[in-house]
């Protein structure tokens, strides 16, 4: 489905409330199942990648009901049993990476496939660690299919070269039925919630600085409450500091410290943007936002914030191509193992709109501020937040742009160009 975009010219105004976060809504429905009792999801996720992980529990043993459309009732005996399938992980790099840790170390084999864009992702940053600890692992050159072997596990202390929540996310999980205590340290804090989570339904987990250290542990069922993801408000936030005449307040969004990297960035570019109502939910922090059109200026994006924002990155260029001066995001190579190459997507596609970006080895160059001139046609390359990215820099481009495939944005905010219009 391919999607034409027209500059918005009176503004974005109202109210809206974005899509569940994707993270939580995954890391709900896994530890939920490894968990003994009876747990009430709220607010789950509709995306296609969330929708991956809970039919994947399904298959692994766990009673998951829908409620209604966004609620659900889990019940786990806190162990799983042999799936009779091959395990459909869909488009999902957090469901395959994730999933590997928790079946590294059940007492039965498993198989976790993709799809043709997730089996060109790679798979040696989970295999590897997962190794160390005594699992036993079939691949395609470190690319899915991976064939699990069930093993008795026991704990490492691992030290990480890349900041990464999924190959942390992995460690911890195939920690829980470890022997031992297995730690996880990394070069930055990245992002937390499965440590969040872990802790709330009561494992033995602990934290300093960047080394997360886990025990075998038994967890038990709690009510969680998914907040909205502050990854799909990014692009409301951009798109209302850089849209004329723009005022707007996005409620309920997720707060957590490793996950708001956009909001250090949009106060270091001067951008205006006031959280409202601070509070704990689930063990998170949420909050809403008000987002007014703001003149902003370049800064350097790098370093410890990376972990922070890393799926921001692409919007944030386009932020960037409207801020006064020279903006450089680096230290960012991991954009290159994403659902597709997003430094050479994001450079290709945004010079299709007139911007001024170069590419670097591990990030951008962009000089603004840039009258984006649109009438062109640009590519997705199958990436949800490319094709999202991609929108925003039509709403102020001078003349349409039409977007191939735009269908990709279902992966993760089927709501996104109703939200939009809803503003208008």
């Amino acid at each position: 489905m391919d999607k034409t975009v027209e500059k918005i010219t009176n503004g974005l105004k109202g109210e809206i409330i974005i899509p569940s976060d994707k993270s939580l809504s995954h890391r709900a429905i896994m530890i939920s199942s490894l968990a003994k009792g009876v747990a009430k999801i709220e607010n789950f996720s509709a995306g296609a990648d969330c929708h991956s992980t809970l039919n994947l529990f399904k298959n692994l043993g766990v009673e998951i009901e829908f409620k209604s459309e966004k609620s659900l009732i889990l019940k786990s005996t806190g162990k799983l049993t042999e799936p009779k399938n091959d395990l459909n992980c869909g488009n999902s790099g957090t469901t395959m990476r994730l999933v590997s840790g928790i079946l590294a170390g059940q007492n039965f084999n498993s198989v976790l496939y993709g799809d043709e864009s997730l089996s060109k992702r790679p798979m040696k940053r989970v295999i590897e660690p997962l190794s160390l600890m005594g699992a036993k692992i079939d691949s395609n050159e470190n690319k899915a299919p991976l064939k699990i072997y069930g093993q008795n596990l026991k704990g490492i202390d691992y030290n990480s070269k890349l900041a990464s929540a999924q190959v942390k996310s992995c460690v911890l999980l195939a920690g829980l039925h470890a022997s031992g205590k297995t730690s996880f340290t990394e070069p930055y804090v990245s992002r937390n919630h499965t440590e969040l989570m872990l802790k709330y339904l009561g494992a033995d987990i602990s934290v300093e600085n960047s080394t997360t250290t886990i025990g075998k542990s038994e967890l038990f069922a709690k009510d969680i409450s998914v907040c909205g993801d502050i990854s799909s408000a990014a692009f409301f936030i951009a798109a209302g500091l850089i849209v004329p005449n723009s005022d707007f307040i996005i409620k309920n969004v997720g707060l957590n410290p490793t996950r708001t990297g956009i909001l250090d960035v949009v106060k270091m570019m001067g951008g205006q943007v006031e959280i409202l109502d601070k509070k704990i939910v689930s063990n998170e922090e949420v909050g809403d936002l008000r987002v007014k059109t703001s003149d902003l200026r370049a800064c350097e994006v790098s370093g410890s914030l990376i972990p922070r924002l890393i799926d921001e990155i692409p919007v944030i260029a386009v932020m960037a191509t409207q801020a006064e001066g020279t903006t450089i995001i680096k230290d960012a190579q991991d954009l290159r193992n994403k659902e597709s190459d997003r430094i050479s997507a994001v450079v290709t596609e945004l010079r299709k709109f007139g911007a001024d970006i170069d590419e670097t080895p591990d990030g951008f160059i962009i000089s603004g501020k840039k009258s984006l001139k649109g009438d062109c046609e640009v590519n997705t390359y199958h990436d949800h937040r490319l094709a999202m990215s991609m929108y925003i820099a039509g709403l102020v481009s001078e003349k349409p742009a039409k977007i191939n495939d735009f269908q990709w944005v279902d992966i993760s905010f089927p709501e996104f160009e109703k939200l939009i219009i809803s503003l208008q």
